[in-house]
């Protein structure tokens, strides 16, 4: 005799290692999305390291593109590491931002020069599992720029966006929990 409840531990762990798919239903956005991300599988976990840079208060997000790293300061010398996917060769960029708003599940324009190369992409999208943004975005200052999640995890580690960075969506809305608007965010080369 066959074992039944074997094969629905085994169809559970294989649908919660699959990539994001969009699904109609409620289950594209809210708790059940965050709780079901919380248990795939992730390429760089965070991490707390130690942090040897006092000009960077807490509360402050520090991004190193060539590492492909964000930093959130906590103080006392620690922060947290989590990994990051950046911009692609010729949509890298540096500087210093503010945080102007936050938005769990957030809909999704391409900006027009995105659109230009890119005339395959829609023109709209509602927030949800498929929406390129993923579970969070976290907006910065005027910019075209974001701090998101992805429904790519995979790209987590690389150089392939459009100048936003990535991460996935079980740490971005770690990181949500955690900054605030007004927050501080340098982006370093």
């Amino acid at each position: 005799m066959r074992h039944r409840g074997g094969s629905i531990v085994l169809a559970a762990l294989l649908f919660m290692a699959a990539p994001a798919q969009a699904f109609e239903s409620p289950i594209n956005r809210g708790p059940l999305a965050d709780f079901l991300n919380v248990f795939r599988e992730q390429a760089i976990p965070s991490q707390v390291v130690h942090w040897r840079h006092p000009e960077y208060k807490r509360g402050t997000v520090v991004i190193s593109t060539k590492d492909r790293r964000l930093y959130y300061v906590l103080g006392d010398g620690r922060a947290i590491e989590y990994g990051v996917g950046v911009g692609r060769m010729g949509f890298t960029w540096s500087g210093v931002k503010t945080v102007s708003r936050k938005r769990e599940w957030p809909d999704w324009s391409p900006p027009p020069q995105m659109l230009k190369r890119r005339p395959d992409l829609p023109r709209y999208m509602a927030g949800g599992m498929d929406n390129p943004l993923g579970a969070r975005a976290l907006y910065l200052g005027s910019s075209q720029y974001r701090i998101h999640g992805s429904n790519e995890p995979d790209t987590i580690g690389a150089a392939v966006s459009s100048g936003c960075i990535r991460m996935t969506n079980k740490d971005v809305v770690d990181l949500y929990s955690r900054v605030q608007v007004g927050a501080k965010v340098v982006v370093l080369n």
